[in-house]
């Protein structure tokens, strides 16, 4: 029986015929070479840290759904607001989680001067005065059902919950907060809070609208966090974004930027690398994401059971936010990174 023999293909062109002589792999031969063409850089001044805050003296609660995360009393929160000084972290946004019995229907306590966010920021300014402090306008820590905003007869009404959280703007300035960072994504809120904040003599004061707020899977954690997971009723789709909406995201850009918007958010972060693209390339202002904390969980879930290398994915993953053209990254591995880029800094 005849046996067919098989010629090897012949190559009839060398590799640098082929590419021309361009050797791409040339500059990714070392460590020193690879540094020298790197295009993007994470740095410590790009983070912002979340912190959430409880009631009492002492007290630090660990959040089940996100490991190595806490909620801190504002006596902790301050040590915690030092250590962010100390390793060079610029800014921390604070989120609080009041006891039920403080929490109604339209989020009241939020216009309590002396409430846990606002006594916090006193605290942290006066203990760290250089410090940026961020804080949220959004009712929903503050709401007994667990939505943004004002909830009445099963609908969110927009116009009164923009009302109380230009109110609420005006106070969290006045107990040291930098920066307004308003989440709920009601219509004409970002106006609201800055003709409110001009008029109380804050003008300084600047506005990161939480300008492209998708209606994420990505959220559950945060919720245990800030102790509205089990209230809320229904969803929020009928004022977050659709996960299937770009277009829409950036008229949400433009129009809170036309309305007086310093920075520009887009929440979750690495679902959404798109968007950020988009926003930075449409409007070129200053640009942040926030790692939500279903992101961070995913990462430190994965790293506990050894399926990925946990350190080195929480920095790829920060990086792509910083490829992808933010400014900025809200994300609760701030001090992991920051201790990291410093090596044993704390």
């Amino acid at each position: 029986m005849n046996r067919i023999t098989r010629q090897q293909p012949q190559t009839s062109r060398t590799v640098d015929e082929i590419t021309g002589g361009r050797r791409l792999r040339r500059m990714r031969k070392a460590g020193w070479s690879r540094r020298l063409v790197q295009e993007n850089h994470l740095r410590v001044e790009d983070l912002i840290w979340p912190i959430f805050l409880i009631e009492g003296e002492n007290r630090q609660e660990g959040v089940a759904a996100m490991p190595g995360v806490s909620r801190y009393s504002v006596d902790l929160a301050v040590k915690q607001a030092e250590r962010a000084a100390r390793l060079g972290i610029p800014a921390i946004a604070t989120f609080p989680n009041i006891p039920l019995s403080r929490r109604d229907a339209r989020g009241s306590a939020i216009l309590d001067a002396d409430n846990l966010i606002n006594r916090a920021s006193r605290a942290i300014k006066e203990a760290v005065p250089d410090l940026g402090i961020i804080t949220d306008g959004a009712l929903d820590p503050f709401t007994s059902h667990g939505h943004d905003g004002i909830l009445k007869d099963g609908i969110v009404v927009n116009d009164e919950t923009v009302e109380q959280i230009a109110q609420a703007a005006v106070l969290q300035a006045a107990a040291g907060a930098d920066i307004i960072a308003p989440s709920d994504m009601m219509d004409g809120r970002i106006g609201a809070i800055r003709d409110a904040l001009d008029a109380a003599g804050f003008q300084d004061v600047a506005i990161m609208s939480y300008a492209t707020k998708f209606a994420s899977a990505f959220y559950g954690p945060y919720r245990e966090a800030i102790g509205t997971d089990g209230l809320l009723k229904g969803d929020k789709k009928t004022y977050y974004i659709d996960p299937a909406n770009s277009d829409e995201a950036l008229r949400e850009a433009e129009q809170d930027l036309a309305e007086g918007a310093d920075m520009l958010m887009v929440k979750p972060g690495l679902p959404y690398l798109d968007i950020v693209y988009r926003i930075k390339e449409a409007f070129g202002v200053p640009t942040y994401a926030y790692q939500v904390s279903g992101e961070y969980a995913m990462i430190k879930a994965a790293a506990a059971n050894g399926w990925i290398d946990g350190e080195l994915a929480m920095m790829e993953s920060l990086l792509a936010f910083k490829r992808a053209g933010c400014d900025g990254i809200l994300t609760y591995f701030a001090p992991e990174v920051a201790q990291r880029l410093h090596g044993s800094r704390t």
